[in-house]
C-alpha cells in the first residue's frame, strides 16, 4: 500500500488533513463578497481568475464559536465532486507523507461525534492529526450540519 499524502491544517487546537489530490491550491485570504441567505458556514464567494468559488468558514463549521482573523489564515481551495471549494482554516501547516502502516482507523466514539466525516487518525510525533473526508464533510456544510459552538461563560449567564 502507497504513502498517504495530505495537506495538514489546522482548525483551532485540532490538527486536520486531506489528501493532497483534493486541494489545488493554498491562498491567503482574499476579500470574500458576503451572498446573502447562503446561511450556515458558508462566507461567500471568491474570485480566482474568473471563476467563482463558495467559500466555507471551516472554523465555523467545525465549531469556533468566534474565529478570529489573521495573517496565518488561509483558504484551501479544493475540489470535490467536480466542484471548487473554498476552505477558511486558521492555518495551513504542511503537506505530509505518511506510510499507510501509520494510518489507523478512527475510534468510534470520534467517528459519531465528528458527523462521520473522520475517517482514520494519524500520530505525527505528541499530537494526533484526524483525516477528514472531504466529500462528507462539505455535504455537512452544505445540509447546514456542523458541531455547535462551545457555550461561553456569558451564554450560559
Amino acid at each position: 500500500m502507497a504513502d498517504l499524502q495530505m495537506v495538514g491544517f489546522r482548525v483551532g487546537r485540532e490538527s486536520f488533513g486531506i489528501p493532497i489530490a483534493a486541494v489545488h491550491e493554498i491562498l491567503r485570504v482574499p476579500e470574500i463578497t458576503s451572498m446573502p441567505q447562503a446561511g450556515g458556514a458558508v462566507q461567500g464567494v471568491i474570485n480566482l481568475r474568473g471563476r467563482i468559488i463558495p467559500v466555507v468558514d471551516l472554523r465555523r463549521q467545525l465549531g469556533a464559536s468566534d474565529p478570529e482573523s489573521s495573517r496565518k489564515n488561509r483558504i484551501l481551495v479544493v475540489e470535490a465532486e467536480a466542484r471548487m471549494v473554498g476552505l477558511i482554516v486558521d492555518e495551513a501547516s504542511e503537506v505530509l507523507r505518511v506510510p499507510a502502516g501509520e494510518v489507523l482507523p478512527a475510534p468510534q466514539v470520534l467517528g459519531a461525534a465528528e458527523g462521520g466525516y473522520i475517517t482514520s487518525v494519524v500520530r505525527r510525533g505528541s499530537r494526533l492529526v484526524l483525516v477528514a473526508d472531504l466529500q462528507k464533510l462539505l455535504a455537512e456544510c452544505a445540509a447546514g450540519k456542523g458541531r455547535p459552538a462551545p457555550k461561553t461563560e456569558e451564554a450560559t449567564a
